[in-house]
């Protein structure tokens, strides 16, 4: 074969390669955005931690005798709720609930809108069952935007089937609207207490920011002594 012949089969077989491969982009863009959906579906609730619920009571955590009282206050659709839930929850968990040094406390003041109620009536019902912090880790693990259908009752109850719960008293107390009241009057409460944003906070009766909580933390201690 002479050079100019093998050149030119050269260039056929380089332009067959070409179109083979223009032809299978389309498929292979289709799968590498599939792909990043998917990691970005999975690896958040992945990458986020799970309460410590060897020292729950209820919506608190903890010891009762502890010689300082933490009580947060978080919408479940708030990102700033997550983010501590993340970011800071751990860091509280290990240096000053399971030292013995804080009695924290959860409550919910549910402004977002009426899925932050449900969620809300539903991480109770879930109390009722003993797995209040188990459901709450669940709902801020599952957060996706605010008022878009996340928190539906159906996703609330298929959360709660995730947790083997009884469905049958989960179903009647959140379906029947058992802690309705109880959530309205949470919001009155934290109201009353001057909460106007999430998460905010009260240490031994002092409110404070997510910023200042360390801070206020250690100096509530140090005046005891501890």
């Amino acid at each position: 074969m002479s050079r100019t012949s093998s050149r030119r089969e050269d260039y056929k077989s380089r332009r067959r390669r070409q179109d083979k491969t223009q032809r299978l982009l389309p498929f292979i863009i289709v799968a590498v955005v599939a792909v990043i959906a998917l990691a970005i579906l999975i690896i958040p609730s992945l990458a986020k931690p799970t309460t410590d619920v060897s020292q729950a009571r209820g919506s608190s955590l903890g010891n009762p005798n502890a010689p300082v009282k933490v009580e947060e206050f978080g919408d479940y659709q708030c990102p700033a709720c997550a983010s501590f839930f993340v970011n800071l929850e751990p860091q509280i968990v290990k240096d000053y609930i399971d030292t013995g040094k804080i009695y924290f406390s959860f409550t919910p003041f549910s402004f977002v809108g009426q899925e932050s109620i449900d969620a809300a009536q539903a991480a109770y019902c879930a109390r009722d069952q003993n797995k209040f912090w188990e459901y709450h880790d669940t709902l801020y693990n599952n957060q996706r935007g605010e008022n878009q259908g996340n928190f539906s009752i159906p996703n609330l109850e298929q959360f709660a089937q995730n947790l083997n719960l009884n469905m049958n008293q989960f179903k009647t107390c959140l379906e029947g609207k058992k802690y309705y009241d109880q959530v309205q009057s949470d919001y009155n409460y934290g109201v009353g207490k001057n909460v106007n944003s999430t998460p905010s906070f009260i240490v031994d009766g002092k409110l404070v920011s997510q910023d200042a909580l360390v801070q206020t933390i250690d100096a509530a201690l140090k005046a005891k002594g501890k």
